[in-house]
């Protein structure tokens, strides 16, 4: 029996869970940080990694105490963090500035930049990131920071994703050169690959903007899957955590990729990690190219698999909004949804409130919602909130079979599938699936299982994956449901590709408004 901590860091938080070789989670803690939001810019969003870190303390101490478990009894720390979420350093390391979160949009000029120069160009890796490069990613926001800090520019020495300055940090590194950079956030954000030597060459850096000239050069380090060690935990952060210095420290990933190690996804799988927004995650021996998908990254996910990445910009976001706007929260204003028949509220939601992630890749989309009328509600809007983004969910699942990727399974992870019945089952009827949900929550689980693999406990994802990981309880769809999401699915796919590529070919539309009324009437008769 041994022990070992998984840590997941989050949109406004940290979990720490301790994890027995034997046993799975045995403990967990979080702790809070604050995101940094403006008024008068919707699209930034930044976070401090010194409360970032001071929350990884507090928590780590946290559920030691809670457990009864001796730090000095902890065999390894993994870490995974969103993405991407870029951070400028300076010497030693130092933050220049605070992270570029994932959720941060300012970078959209930057991304059309690299998206046209790219194509332009004919440079490979723009058509195996889905053929779009996105404002979220890391060579938009890097560029966006040159941009807006002239005064800091001088000082500049790299750029770090979150996962992978977390684990410089713990372990002690000071400088480019001892740097460990994860090939999941690299591979997916970066348009690293190992079949073009890396990253994209210099002259289509300095080609997109000049101040991108020698930034390829400072983006140096080994790239490494998640079964190699970034480092040792070092003494000052071994006394911080309350833990044993020395310990290792695998390479770190996004949350998604280890939330669905963390949901023992097999090939075969798709795991849909369903937070604020949601993470569509794959992995295939052999995969292709998928347009409009996030990435196709050799190692990923699984060292020996293709990872494939693909998502929705906003979801559990769109349902707190539509909360408060009501003035409540979502847990309240989901009461009684579970008597809420397939497409009786007549209303079309389009889950685009910050964007479109996949398949489209356009930021510049916004929510709609089709047929509204007097009597309509909060509730109303949120039960079809929660159609559409399962409706965007298939969009994205088809695409992904279109071009190979296997769908043999659909795995509901993440923090909302948890505590929300309602939304299983919707997903399983617009899906047509089995949707399988862990008996527990995830969470932190995968970091748990790549720490088991970096203290030698276990040799293999699967021997850790079958010892630690939570059974699943299986929501089946409902036939009638299905019939009807049929004919909504319909509707909503005309609707997106429609109108949400600015020179989309003309689809006629008229029929969308009278069959959700046709839809709705035929609900209502079943009740």
């Amino acid at each position: 029996m041994a022990v070992v901590a998984g840590v997941d860091f989050g949109t406004l938080s940290v979990r720490v869970t301790l994890v027995d070789s034997q046993y799975g989670p045995v403990g967990t803690a979080s702790a809070s940080y604050p995101l940094h939001r403006r008024r008068d810019d919707p699209d930034f969003a930044t976070q401090s990694h010194a409360d970032q870190m001071a929350a990884l303390a507090a928590a780590t101490k946290d559920v030691l105490a809670a457990s009864g478990i001796s730090g000095g009894n902890v065999e390894a720390i993994a870490l995974d963090t969103t993405g991407s979420s870029v951070i400028p350093v300076g010497h030693g390391l130092e933050p220049l500035d605070e992270y570029y979160l994932w959720c941060d949009h300012r970078a959209h000029a930057e991304a059309e930049e690299i998206t046209t120069k790219a194509h332009a160009k004919g440079l490979e890796a723009i058509e195996w990131c889905g053929g779009v490069y996105s404002h979220e990613w890391g060579f938009a926001k890097l560029l966006h920071w040159l941009r807006h800090n002239p005064g800091k520019r001088d000082l500049f020495e790299t750029a770090l994703e979150h996962c992978d300055m977390v684990a410089a940090t713990l372990s002690g590194v000071k400088s480019v050169r001892g740097l460990k950079r994860s090939v999941c956030a690299m591979g997916h954000k970066w348009m690293w690959n190992p079949k073009w030597g890396g990253l994209p060459p210099e002259e289509f850096l300095v080609a997109v903007d000049p101040l991108l000239a020698g930034v390829r050069a400072k983006m140096g380090g080994e790239y490494l899957t998640s079964d190699k060690v970034a480092g040792h935990l070092s003494a000052e952060w071994a006394e911080k955590l309350g833990l044993r210095a020395g310990i290792p420290i695998p390479v770190g990933a996004f949350d998604a990729h280890w939330d669905a190690i963390g949901s023992h996804i097999r090939e075969g799988d798709v795991v849909n990690v369903v937070g604020t927004s949601t993470c569509i995650i794959a992995m295939a021996r052999d995969a292709q190219l998928v347009p409009g998908v996030c990435g196709v990254v050799p190692g990923s996910v699984h060292p020996s698999y293709t990872g494939i990445e693909a998502g929705l910009s906003a979801t559990g976001d769109i349902f707190e909004a539509i909360a408060q706007r009501a003035q409540t929260r979502v847990y309240e204003l989901s009461k009684g949804l579970e008597s809420f028949k397939a497409g009786q509220t007549g209303l079309l939601r389009m889950s685009w409130d910050n964007g479109d992630r996949t398949v489209l890749v356009n930021p510049e989309l916004g929510g709609m919602t089709l047929g509204w009328n007097l009597v309509h509600t909060a509730q109303d809007e949120l039960f079809a909130a929660i159609e559409g983004t399962a409706f965007h969910t298939r969009i994205i699942l088809e695409r992904m079979a279109e071009h190979g990727v296997r769908v043999d399974r659909v795995i509901n992870a993440g923090g909302i599938p948890q505590k929300n019945d309602v939304l299983n089952q919707v997903y399983a009827n617009v899906l047509n699936k089995p949707v399988l949900v862990p008996a527990g929550v995830p969470t932190s689980l995968g970091s748990g299982i790549m720490a088991l693999l970096a203290a030698g406990i276990y040799k293999t994802i699967e021997e850790a994956q079958k010892a630690v990981c939570l059974p699943f309880r299986t929501v089946e769809p409902d036939r009638r449901s299905v019939e009807v999401y049929e004919r909504l699915y319909a509707l909503y796919r005309d609707v997106y590709f429609a109108l949400g590529q600015r020179h989309a070919p003309a689809m006629p539309l008229g029929r969308v408004l009278p069959e959700l009324r046709e839809i709705a009437a035929e609900a209502r008769l079943t009740n």
